[in-house]
């Protein structure tokens, strides 16, 4: 196996000091032990898709000032109050297949296995594999050489709440004009996809996408327009469109690139919201996207406040809306951009589950394709994303306003 690297993640200032310190990443050729100077208290894996990462949070531990690591680069940071977070970037799909504590609860052994993209995806759409503490169910002052015990056990973690009081963006256009808000995707701790060959990064391209649309949508005249974000920083799927319908958003369009760790597809999609997805490939995204706000130490599948906003099955108004400007884009973005032949598709993804805005994920091409990717970062590129975005916008609210 070659690991690119090993990246720790989720930086949060002035946490109290921890019983345990990493003291270094073990990287073999199937698996990764990770040392402590003190027992730890438990620990959890997973992975995420696009770029391919095994991340494994550590509860009880902090990092050290320093550290060395067998076969890879590492970098140490906290997650959250009380735990780091180690992020291990994939030269190709590998699962965790197993793992416990060992050197009574000194070292954390992961066992690594091979798989194909369509594996790595359903282990991404799994959910997190816990560890439990080496000396689970032995007492406090059980022997250092008690083993984990054996079966499925079900164990709660805290999860931290996310940011309060996110501040909403500046809308920009004539007052009596409907508003439009443009998502760009991902950011700040968040890179999304990465090619592999030049390292432009997912979000620095979704950022100039959006900055492109919004200042044609402007010289139309015929909305008004926000961005989520103007510069690099994270936020969380459920503020994002949080803040559109703060704002009373009457369209939410979300920019994206894809990206695959095999082939070389070619051409943009255009995503609304399903409870069932629409294909393999939209499942993958969906397990993608969803999953990028565990990177901010927040896994949102279990967070109270997104689950409230699950769109009823009866409200179908706001989701036929979205599928008619998904349709509308894709016609106007043939003559002008590379697009898939099944422009249209449905997921489940988070970011587009308002119960009442109509919403859209435009994955604009392939960052992992060279031709997608120059395209995407080009001037010329971006100016056409642009025009079919606001064509499309034009279109769709002309015959709403011809509706009434």
């Amino acid at each position: 196996m070659s690991l690119l690297a090993v990246l720790l993640l989720g930086l949060f200032p002035g946490a109290p000091a921890l019983a345990a310190t990493v003291e270094r990443v073990d990287v073999g050729a199937d698996g990764v032990t990770i040392r402590f100077d003190a027992a730890v208290a438990r620990a959890a894996s997973f992975v995420l898709p696009g770029p391919d990462r095994i991340a494994i949070d550590v509860d009880g531990a902090q990092p050290a000032a320093s550290s060395s690591a067998a076969g890879a680069t590492v970098r140490m940071a906290r997650r959250g109050q009380d735990g780091a977070r180690i992020v291990l970037d994939l030269a190709q799909p590998m699962v965790v297949a197993g793992g416990r504590f060992v050197d009574g609860g000194r070292a954390l052994a992961l066992r690594l296995r091979r798989v194909d993209t369509a594996g790595f995806a359903a282990a991404a759409a799994a959910g997190p594999l816990r560890f439990l503490p080496w000396n689970w169910g032995k007492g406090a002052d059980a022997g250092s050489g008690a083993a984990p015990p054996r079966g499925r056990v079900r164990v709660s973690v805290p999860v931290p709440p996310p940011a309060a009081g996110v501040a909403l963006p500046r809308v920009e256009g004539e007052a009596d004009r409907p508003l439009v808000v443009i998502d760009a995707g991902h950011g700040g701790v968040d890179p999304g996809a990465i090619n592999p060959d030049t390292g432009l990064r997912e979000k620095d391209v979704t950022l100039r996408i959006a900055k492109a649309i919004r200042a044609a949508l402007l010289e139309s005249g015929r909305v008004r327009v926000a961005l989520t974000r103007e510069d690099d920083r994270y936020i969380l799927h459920r503020e994002r469109f949080g803040m559109a319908r703060r704002l009373k958003a009457d369209l939410f369009i979300s920019i994206h690139c894809d990206s695959v760790g095999e082939g070389t597809p070619s051409g943009a999609t255009a995503y609304t919201l399903s409870d069932v997805a629409s294909d393999k490939e939209a499942a993958r995204l969906a397990a993608r996207e969803n999953k990028a706000d565990v990177i901010a130490g927040v896994n949102l599948d279990r967070n109270a406040d997104v689950s409230s906003l699950l769109i009823d099955l009866t409200q179908r108004e706001t989701m036929n809306a979205s599928a008619g400007f998904a349709r509308l884009l894709g016609r106007e973005a043939r003559p002008l951009i590379p697009t898939k032949a099944d422009f249209h598709r449905t997921a489940s993804l988070l970011v587009l589950k308002a119960p009442d805005m109509p919403s859209i994920l435009f994955e604009t091409g392939y960052l992992s394709t060279p031709s997608d990717a120059a395209f995407l970062d080009s001037r010329e590129g971006r100016a056409k994303i642009a025009q079919s975005v606001q064509r499309a916008v034009d279109v769709y609210f002309a015959r709403r306003l011809a509706m009434k």
